[in-house]
């Protein structure tokens, strides 16, 4: 698979560019291309955990909900997209718990001193325990969606709950250390949620200068790889991401260019057609957000592969690291 991005090409003749994004990470070619090398040798060599019998939804498929983690049918049922949508209007009002003061940590002298950066742990780890909660509908512009969902998890029973606030801590660390301000939606220190329209309000209401939202997909064995999310143009409702739809693809260019590098992974073999990055206008957390912003799916998690990848300490380093370093790239210009 190869990245064909604006940040590398495929082999063969040179396709034509965008603008100005290629010379500035033109420089991560080479570690891009070896990236690959080393993801498919990491791939070849197989990983923990079985492979899922039954195919999975991704992230924009509608409907399925995960099991509680540390059930005993954790790992045989079809785990919950990253958001669902099944474009029905609320039942009830929301009315969940007031928005946390988001957590203002101190940060070093750096290069991104006086930057701040909002990192969105996707689900959170009590969600499973509030279903009536995170069911409730929200307005996302578009249309109605539920609050949010209990994520997907790998056939062993690693969640990406515990994954998302495992490598949003790791980045917290790296960008502190480049002097940045972050704040996080939620940090386990809550009991359910966000919502995703509270999550997109929080880096607005933060005037922040990048917001990244880690997830992990949930799609069927075999599809690998990781993908960046784009704002759609939109304009709808309370919704409007016009002015945030360029730099917010500048932001994702440069993440994956950088996640190819640091991780080794591949991009995705089933969603952005091997581009690595995918636009979407059905996300609650996207269309509601004022201040550029992507989601990252670091993997597949039902998929045996990637799931060894995505349940490693050293492997969830080098993909906090890739986004730190692309989250730098593009405070930096």
């Amino acid at each position: 698979m190869s990245y064909v991005g604006p940040d590398f090409d495929p082999p063969g003749p040179r396709r034509s560019r965008r603008g100005p994004m290629t010379v500035a990470v033109a420089a991560l070619v080479p570690g891009a291309l070896v990236g690959w090398l080393v993801w498919q040798a990491v791939g070849d060599s197989g990983g923990g955990g079985s492979t899922s019998a039954t195919s999975t939804t991704s992230s924009g498929a509608p409907g399925a909900s995960s099991a509680a983690p540390g059930s005993a049918s954790a790992a045989a049922r079809t785990p919950s997209a990253s958001g669902t949508d099944d474009g029905k209007p609320p039942s009830s009002t929301f009315s969940g718990p007031a928005t946390p003061a988001a957590s203002d940590l101190p940060a070093a002298a750096g290069p991104l001193k006086g930057k701040v950066v909002v990192i969105d742990p996707g689900h959170n780890p009590g969600n499973f325990q509030h279903s009536a909660d995170i069911n409730r509908k929200v307005n996302i512009g578009t249309n109605w969606k539920e609050c949010d969902t209990t994520g997907t998890s790998t056939n062993a029973g690693y969640t990406e709950a515990r994954f998302t606030l495992d490598v949003a801590r790791r980045l917290r660390t790296l960008l502190q250390q480049e002097g940045a301000t972050v704040k996080f939606t939620q940090d386990g220190d809550r009991s359910w949620g966000p919502c995703v329209d509270e999550r997109a309000r929080i880096g607005n209401d933060a005037h922040a200068d990048a917001v990244v939202s880690i997830h992990a997909d949930g799609s069927a064995a075999g599809n690998r790889g990781f993908h960046v999310i784009l704002p759609a143009s939109v304009h709808s409702g309370g919704a409007d991401t016009r002015a945030i739809v360029a730099p917010s693809r500048d932001l994702g260019e440069r993440i994956a260019g950088n996640f190819v590098r640091d991780t080794g992974s591949a991009p995705s073999n089933y969603v952005g057609g091997g581009t690595g990055l995918d636009v979407r206008s059905d996300l609650g957390g996207l269309n509601l957000s004022t201040v550029p912003k992507v989601f990252i799916e670091c993997g597949n998690m039902r998929d045996s592969k990637d799931a060894a990848l995505l349940t490693s300490g050293a492997w969830r380093q080098k993909a906090a690291r890739g986004i730190s370093e692309g989250i730098v790239s593009f405070l930096r210009g």
